[in-house]
């Protein structure tokens, strides 16, 4: 099994990213491969809502340039996902939104995503960790993915890079998070062919201002 793992955060070696091997290391010891792809300091358009990937079904965004569709396809591929990012004023960070919000919609006029494992994590120095850690829910919950938890919040308290190492709670958040993903993705590896999913539902929409 393989799960991919994307740092939003501008800094490669940042807090994020520690506090995606912290959950990484957990899952590594179940033998579950991760594979780390840096986000946060590539440049990257936002969504134009344009609608051509919901028209396409071709699991493309037409925008070119940027590594988006090379991404999705990892997401594809993979079993389970791991979203990190840093808080920018309470919030994900704008580069982290763009390929967010421009991969999920792609993956969503496909249901490509639908019940695969995910998982958000966030670093923050002080406050905003929770907005910012229910921003990226949103996207995991969106696509009906299979969200396993820590013992709290995910969320890890640094300022410098290598300070979310002396924030113990914060530390052991991210490996019980490690430790119940690896038997999430276990439970449904296992759990193909014997125990029937329920059928895709075509999406119901409802215009409130008509």
């Amino acid at each position: 099994m393989k799960v991919v793992a994307f740092n939003g955060s501008p800094k490669v070696n940042g807090n994020t990213n520690l506090a995606i091997e912290m959950v990484a290391s957990e899952l590594k010891k179940e033998g579950i491969e991760v594979e780390v792809i840096h986000v946060g300091n590539k440049l990257i358009q936002g969504c134009m809502a344009c609608n051509a990937c919901m028209k396409n079904k071709d699991e493309k965004c037409i925008i070119k340039g940027d590594s988006v569709n090379e991404w999705i396809q990892k997401m594809k591929e993979a079993d389970g996902i791991i979203l990190g990012t840093p808080v920018h004023y309470a919030a994900i960070g704008g580069t982290m939104k763009s390929f967010l919000d421009r991969s999920f919609y792609v993956m969503g006029s496909t249901s490509m995503l639908r019940h695969k494992v995910g998982a958000a994590v966030v670093a923050v120095r002080r406050s905003g960790g929770i907005p910012a850690f229910e921003q990226l829910n949103n996207y995991l919950n969106y696509s009906e993915m299979v969200m396993p938890t820590g013992n709290y919040w995910n969320v890890i308290h640094g300022t410098t890079p290598g300070e979310v190492k002396e924030d113990t709670e914060g530390k052991q958040i991210m490996e019980v998070l490690g430790k119940n993903m690896a038997w999430v993705l276990k439970l449904v590896e296992n759990g193909k062919g014997i125990v029937e999913p329920p059928k895709l539902e075509r999406k119901k929409w409802t215009n409130f201002i008509r």
